[in-house]
């Protein structure tokens, strides 16, 4: 059974950092090229941050310079490290595994930046 479980999320001011966690389970971790995307209030869910399984990024140009995506192949689990938070990045933060034709979701942790 495949399993992703976000965690990190929480209550930060603006200007804050916060570091969220994907823990994988069920998936041959290394095989997959991971990613982290978020949905706010009344929008669409957006891309936020990828990785390869080469360890190529890439980043939304909203948070580029701010977020930066990694991942660990021995605790199978991708991070996204999130700096000078603003507003605009409250969302819930859903982490993403994708293969090929499989794509796998986790249940999304929320983040709000409010002061």
């Amino acid at each position: 059974q495949v399993q992703l479980v976000e965690s990190g999320g929480g209550l930060v001011q603006p200007g804050g950092s916060l570091r969220l966690s994907c823990s994988t389970s069920g998936i041959t971790f290394s095989l997959y090229t991971m990613g982290w995307f978020r949905q706010a209030p009344g929008k669409q869910r957006e891309l936020v941050a990828v990785i390869t399984t080469g360890g190529n990024t890439n980043y939304a140009d909203s948070v580029k310079g701010r977020f930066t995506i990694s991942r660990d192949s021995a605790k199978s689990t991708v991070y996204l490290q999130m700096n000078s938070l603003k507003p605009e990045d409250t969302a819930v933060y859903y982490c993403n595994a994708n293969r090929n034709v499989l794509r796998y979701w986790g249940q999304g942790t929320q983040v709000t930046v409010s002061s």
